[in-house]
């Protein structure tokens, strides 16, 4: 299932059903799991270990070494779970010393051309990044989150669970779980409704949701204020938990 045009360290580990294209280069240490597919001019560089059944399309690079000065070419790891889709030119770098080590991407991600994710990120799973959407180093984005065409993430954000952006979207701080942003900078456009119907919540965890938004934006109360009259509203809805939990994490601050 390998191309005999494509180039193949002898140290990398490849499933007998993974399928390898023509002239793509697969680098030592590089681990690459069963039914994984990988197109032609694809780049992979190790430490790399990549799950079952993803599809990588040509001109990718996964497993550089990360875009940042104080890479010192210390020992740093990519790691990608399973059925993951890479359009045309992702690009996802390693980790660094300072992060962690450790780049990760988790399962059933769908990130369209033109992606990067840079060293240090963590992305959980069942997330869309739609074309030209970056995030910088050490940034995490939550479950079922979706970042509209050419959102740029600032380093250190967090992305939080269910949220959306428009397109263009440019945060430099956190954006909530559940919560629509958009503009540059980012701004709150109330819930993500529609996605969270699709996602199966119920009539009453989103009203549930909208009342946390209206406490959280709306009503002039300070952060820690409105976290605890959130509080207040947790019983029987844990979908506002996550929300709370997410508040509570010092961070670069949220999106308001």
């Amino acid at each position: 299932m390998i191309h005999p045009q494509a180039l193949i360290d002898p140290s990398a580990e490849i499933a007998a059903s993974a399928e390898i294209g023509p002239f793509s280069v697969i680098g030592p240490e590089v681990t690459i799991g069963e039914g994984t597919w990988i197109g032609p001019h694809v780049v992979i560089n190790g430490p790399t270990r990549i799950g079952q059944n993803n599809r990588i399309y040509q001109f990718s690079s996964l497993g550089e070494i990360a875009q940042d000065l104080k890479y010192a070419g210390e020992r740093a790891a990519l790691e990608i779970g399973d059925g993951n889709v890479f359009r045309e030119y992702c690009t996802v770098s390693r980790g660094t010393s300072g992060g962690g080590g450790v780049t990760r991407i988790g399962d059933h991600n769908f990130f369209m051309a033109y992606v990067h994710v840079a060293h240090d990120c963590q992305v959980a799973n069942h997330t869309v990044f739609a074309n030209c959407a970056s995030l910088a180093g050490h940034v995490r984005v939550e479950n079922y989150a979706v970042l509209g065409g050419f959102t740029g993430i600032h380093q250190f954000c967090r992305v939080g669970e269910h949220c959306m952006t428009g397109i263009g979207t440019v945060t430099f701080q956190d954006i909530p779980p559940y919560v629509v942003a958009a503009g540059n900078t980012a701004k709150p456009y109330g819930i993500n409704i529609t996605g969270l119907k699709r996602r199966g919540f119920s009539a009453e965890g989103i009203s549930g949701l909208k009342k946390a938004y209206k406490l959280l934006y709306k009503s002039g109360l300070r952060l820690e204020e409105a976290i605890a009259e959130i509080k207040g509203l947790v019983d029987g809805h844990p979908e506002i938990g996550v929300l709370v939990r997410f508040l509570q994490v010092e961070g670069r601050g949220i999106i308001r």
